[in-house]
């Protein structure tokens, strides 16, 4: 007889394995499947997120910069270092580590929560609102049940065109966190969150990196100020960006070669010991059979929900990057929690106005809500203040002043409606403005709020105050 849950899950990645854990705290019977492994078979949930995206790169990105820092800062603090050498094998070591920490944390909580863990690839193989039946394809294949499935299958790495990745001169995500040794030229296609964050990573360690970017403008979701900020400092930092490219062929033997046109439509030829193609992800549901329970999906392949996250079928979910809305690690976490707490009547809470966007650069780059351009195309008054982390004390403590804070408020409730940052630690920073614009803040409220002194965070404060022409730092 098939083993009967109150809800299965499909996908271990953060929306997943969390939409579980909370499903079981509950008090429901919960079970989670998920395909992901190690070199040698064993599972490794977490997705794409915890094996191959956020939580390698930011170990990669975490060893070149201290590399970085002895290599081009720490004189100045007075520490010497003769015979610097980088030793990418055992930086790939120590972020193959953290990646089996964290899948090995996952499974811990799924002990420790009571979710029953299948290892093998889940899909739809029939049923209706009185129960759905789920294949897990493992090392030997069983069918499931369950009241409720959760579909957080999460999204694949989009190729070019006639392009397909080889990962080992044309490289996805995955295969720009396992190069085994610095490249001399790197190109990159994509000035997006991974574009910026890989390319960072090798040119810290050495390359010569040259980033193709399609649109005509520079990191267009973010705030336009900030934005060129960034360009002027990753273009000191010898990232090579060119916008407004329309890429014709790419072609690979023993390097690749791209062909292009400039902006100005000019032909051009650029060769590179590797290609790390990031132009976005697309929903993964191939392989989920969800016409065999009739699963609506849309025309690009993602799951069709409402703004609960229920499908077209009853008691069918889906959450994360398989959804509509931003392709973050954190909104599929929110979102899980939010379909657990439904499915046994509880509120579930996702606001998308109030999900946060970093880029692990250096500088870090990171923002809450709307940015002034798009709230000055709809017409909205604004106020805005800003300061900088060259008049904050922290910061040049740090040895690291590039940037800004900026915060833009209704300029006639003076209600916040984005906070946007570049500048150390921006990640953290962020989070006090998620925190006020949750609540409803205004710019004199975080302007009146006492922060430690020194702190980066003092930033924040004053630019609270210079919403209202009154920065006491600056």
């Amino acid at each position: 007889m098939a083993k009967q849950f109150d809800v299965v899950v499909i996908g271990a990645g953060p929306g997943g394995y969390i939409a579980a854990i909370r499903a079981a705290q509950l008090g429901l019977s919960t079970a989670c499947i998920d395909e992901w492994k190690t070199a040698d078979g064993k599972p490794a949930p977490g997705g794409t997120c915890t094996n191959v995206g956020c939580i390698p790169s930011k170990a990669l990105l975490q060893s070149s910069e201290n590399y970085d820092h002895a290599g081009h800062s720490f004189a100045e603090h007075g520490i010497h270092v003769k015979g610097l050498s980088v030793d990418v094998a055992q930086m790939l070591k120590r972020k193959d580590k953290v990646v089996k920490q964290n899948n090995d944390g996952i499974l811990y909580l799924f002990k420790k929560n009571k979710v029953t863990f299948f290892h093998g690839r889940g899909s739809f193989a029939g049923g209706d609102a009185s129960g759905y039946q789920v294949t897990v394809a493992g090392k030997t294949a069983e069918t499931i049940t369950a009241k409720h499935v959760i579909v957080a299958t999460g999204s694949n790495p989009r190729a070019l065109p006639g392009t397909p990745f080889d990962n080992n001169l044309i490289l996805d995500n995955a295969g720009a966190l396992a190069i085994p040794d610095v490249p001399k030229r790197l190109g990159v296609i994509g000035a997006g969150v991974i574009g910026l964050e890989m390319g960072s990573v090798w040119r810290r360690l050495g390359s010569e990196v040259q980033v193709l970017e399609a649109l005509p403008t520079f990191l267009g979701a973010a705030d336009e100020a900030v934005a060129n900020e960034a360009a002027k400092v990753f273009k000191k930092q010898g990232l090579a960006i060119d916008l407004g490219v329309k890429i014709s062929t790419v072609t690979s033997k023993k390097n690749v070669t791209v062909e292009y046109a400039d902006s100005a439509g000019k032909a051009q030829t650029a060769t590179f010991d590797r290609l790390i193609v990031a132009i976005g992800r697309v929903p993964n549901t191939d392989g989920l059979k969800a016409e065999v329970v009739g699963l609506k999906l849309d025309d690009r392949g993602f799951v069709t929900v409402d703004d609960e996250c229920r499908t077209n079928l009853p008691n069918v979910w889906a959450i994360g990057d398989v959804v509509r809305g931003p392709m973050l690690a954190h909104k599929a976490e929110e979102e899980g929690v939010a379909v657990a707490q439904r499915i046994v009547g509880k509120y579930g809470h996702v606001d998308f106005n109030t999900v946060p966007w970093v880029i692990y650069t250096s500088p870090e780059i990171a923002w809450v809500g709307k940015t002034e351009q798009q709230l000055r195309a709809e017409g909205v008054e604004v106020k805005t203040g800003s300061f900088p982390f060259m008049a904050n004390g922290r910061a040049r403590a740090l040895g690291d002043t590039t940037g800004f804070v900026k915060m833009i408020a209704d300029a006639k409730t003076d209600r916040i409606l984005g906070v946007h940052i570049i500048g150390p630690m921006a990640s953290e920073l962020i989070s006090e403005a998620v925190v006020a614009m949750e609540f409803g803040a205004s710019s004199e409220d975080i302007a009146m709020i006492c922060h430690a002194h020194p702190s980066l965070s003092e930033a924040t404060k004053e630019a609270a105050l210079a919403v209202d022409n009154r920065t006491l730092n600056f």
